[in-house]
């Protein structure tokens, strides 16, 4: 390799033709170095690979689900809504008493309408019997000489 290197006249042409032996000089090693980089990146990439992904199976499989317990064991620590559905179990309960209690309700209005109805009827036929039986009372109070205005007369 002949290099033809001309003579420097001033200090600043001197220190560049420094510069430039010295990055002929330096170039082949900076090459070797970057194969060597990369393929000792290759190879660190090559070992870390299986040991991201054995560590990320762990933190899902073991660290993750208590992570997850004990953010959710805070948040409900924190959240102020339970009270509120505390209320809305027992509103829920007494919504349901309620509308229980009006069944039964509605069940004993409906089997007493019946009964009324039956009692209406029987009713009824009495009191179709009733206008005769004044009128032979009547008659008889008539027979035995009193009448409306002498009962009346009797009382005051």
């Amino acid at each position: 390799m002949s290099m033809v290197i001309p003579m420097a006249a001033t200090r600043m042409d001197r220190m560049k033709t420094q510069a430039m032996r010295t990055a002929d000089q330096v170039r082949p090693m900076a090459h070797t170095a970057r194969e060597v980089a990369a393929h000792r990146i290759e190879d660190a990439r090559v070992w870390a690979a299986p040991m991201l992904d054995r560590a990320a199976h762990s933190v899902e499989d073991e660290i993750a689900p208590k992570v997850s317990a004990f953010l959710a064991r805070a948040a409900e620590r924190v959240d102020p809504a339970p009270s509120i559905k505390r209320r809305s179990r027992w509103s829920m309960l007494a919504l349901a008493a309620g509308v229980a209690a009006c069944a039964v309700g509605i069940v004993l209005y409906r089997n007493n309408s019946r009964q009324w109805a039956d009692t209406m009827k029987d009713t009824g036929a009495d009191a179709s019997r009733w206008p005769g039986e004044r009128v032979d009372d009547m008659g008889g109070a008539e027979e035995g000489g009193m009448r409306a205005d002498d009962t009346s007369r009797k009382m005051y």
